[in-house]
C-alpha cells in the first residue's frame, strides 16, 4: 500500500480548494494518508518563502486572480477576504494531530470542515467551539480539542521539522512515500493520481 504523506497549513486557500479529492484518489488507488499539519508562516521563513502579507502587490493581485478562478472552476464558494485572517492555526493543527491518533473518525472530513470553517463560513478555527463543532461532525470526540493539547503541540514542531528536511515549502504538500515523489499544490492532484497508477 502506498503511503502520501500529505503536509499542510490549516488556513490556506490552496488547502481549501483540494477539497476531499485527495481522499478519493487515495481511495482509488488503496494508499494511506498520514496527515501533517504544519507551521505554514514558520515554514516560510525556513525555506526562503515570503509571507503574504509582505508579498509585493503583483503577486497578491495575481494570487487573487487565481483564487478567484479556482473558486469557480471548482464550484467551491469562498469568501477571498475572511475576516480576522490569519487565524491562529495551532489549535486546530492540534486537534486534527489528536483525531488522526484517536483513528476513530473522519480525518479528510475534519481537515476539510476547518479549512471550509475559515474560507466559506467565516468562522475563528483558533476557537475551541469551532473545532469542537468539526471534531464531532467528523465521527470524533469533541474534547480533544483539550486532551490533544500536548501530544498535537510536541508533533506539529516535529511536523515542522520533517517538513524542512524532506524539502517541503508550501501548502499543500504532498510526498508519496515509496518514491519520494513531491507534488505541490491542490493543481498538482492529478499528477499524484497519474503517479500512484504506476506504483
Amino acid at each position: 500500500m502506498a503511503r502520501i504523506d500529505y503536509f499542510f497549513g490549516t488556513f490556506s486557500p490552496w488547502v481549501y480548494l483540494a477539497g476531499l479529492r485527495l481522499e478519493e484518489i487515495a481511495k482509488r488507488h488503496e494508499a494511506e494518508i498520514v496527515y501533517k499539519p504544519i507551521d505554514l508562516l514558520g515554514l516560510f521563513d525556513r525555506t526562503g518563502g515570503v509571507r503574504p502579507a509582505q508579498r509585493p502587490k503583483c503577486r497578491m493581485d495575481y494570487r487573487m486572480q487565481e483564487l478567484k478562478r479556482w473558486s469557480a472552476k471548482l464550484g467551491m464558494p469562498m469568501n477571498f477576504t475572511p475576516p480576522g485572517y490569519p487565524p491562529n492555526p495551532a489549535p486546530a493543527s492540534y486537534a486534527i494531530i489528536a483525531a488522526q491518533k484517536a483513528g476513530t473518525g473522519d480525518v479528510g472530513g475534519l481537515v476539510h470542515s476547518i479549512l471550509r470553517a475559515v474560507w466559506a463560513e467565516d468562522k475563528d478555527i483558533g476557537s475551541d467551539e469551532v473545532i469542537r463543532e468539526a471534531l464531532e461532525a467528523n465521527g470524533f470526540d469533541g474534547n480533544l480539542v483539550t486532551t490533544g493539547l500536548f501530544e498535537g503541540a510536541t508533533t506539529y514542531e516535529r511536523n515542522l521539522e520533517e517538513a524542512v528536511e524532506r524539502g517541503v515549502f508550501g501548502s499543500p504538500f504532498y510526498i508519496v512515500a515509496e518514491t519520494d515523489e513531491r507534488f505541490w499544490g491542490q493543481d498538482r492532484l492529478a499528477l499524484l493520481d497519474e503517479h500512484l497508477g504506476t506504483l
